[in-house]
C-alpha cells in the first residue's frame, strides 16, 4: 500500500515481525513504574502482577502502533488501566472493595504523579536504614500484609495509643528525610 510504513504492511500481512530494539529498551524500562501504577489499582499484589503480565501480552502485541516520541509510560498506562478495568470485569464473584468510578479516579492521579517513584523509594530504604532498631521494627511490623497498629501493640506489649504515636514520630522523621534525601537529588 502507499503511504504505509513496511512495519504496518509487514504486520498487516500476518508476518510476524520483532519489536524494535528501541521499543524493547522502553518496555524494560517501564515495568516497575507500570507495576507500581497497577498496584494501587487492585487489591493484591498476585492481581498486579497478573495484570501487569496481561499489559505486556497487550504491548508486544500492539508494538507497532506506538509512536515513536511520544511518551512511552503514558501508552503502557492507558493499556494498563483498560487491563485492570477488563481484570475487575473477569472477576466479578469476587467482593470489590472499590468502585469503578473510584478506580478510574485513582488511575487518573496516578498519571498525574511525577515520574520519580524510583528515586523516592530508594530514598525511603535509605531513610529508614537511618531509623533506631526499634523504630524500625515497627515500621516493619506495622506494614506486614494484614498488620494494625492494634495489633503490633499486641504483639510488642504496648498500648495501642503508644504505638500510633510511634508511627506518628516515625513517619514525620521519614518524610523529613526523605525531603532532604531528594533537595540533595536537586528533585522536589
Amino acid at each position: 500500500m502507499e503511504g504505509t510504513s513496511p512495519q504496518c504492511s509487514a504486520s498487516s500481512s500476518g508476518g510476524q515481525q520483532a519489536p524494535s530494539d528501541d521499543f524493547v529498551r522502553l518496555f524494560t524500562q517501564s515495568q516497575r513504574a507500570l507495576y507500581l501504577f497497577i498496584l494501587p489499582l487492585v487489591q493484591t499484589t498476585a492481581d498486579a502482577e497478573e495484570i501487569l503480565q496481561e499489559t505486556n501480552v497487550v504491548m508486544l502485541s500492539k508494538w507497532t502502533q506506538f509512536e515513536p516520541g511520544t511518551n512511552f509510560l503514558a501508552w503502557c498506562r492507558a493499556i494498563a488501566r483498560l487491563e485492570v478495568f477488563r481484570f475487575r470485569r473477569s472477576r466479578h464473584h469476587r467482593i470489590l472493595l472499590l468502585g469503578d468510578d473510584v478506580v478510574g479516579l485513582l488511575a487518573d492521579r496516578m498519571e498525574e504523579q511525577p515520574g520519580d517513584f524510583e528515586l523516592r523509594r530508594d530514598a525511603l530504604t535509605e531513610c529508614i536504614g537511618k531509623l533506631r532498631s526499634q523504630d524500625q521494627e515497627i515500621i516493619c511490623r506495622r506494614y506486614t500484609t494484614g498488620s494494625t497498629g492494634d495489633s503490633v501493640a499486641l504483639q510488642l506489649g504496648r498500648p495501642a495509643n503508644s504505638i500510633y504515636q510511634s508511627l506518628g514520630r516515625i513517619r514525620r522523621v521519614l518524610l523529613e528525610c526523605i525531603r532532604r534525601n531528594m533537595a540533595a537529588r536537586g528533585v522536589q
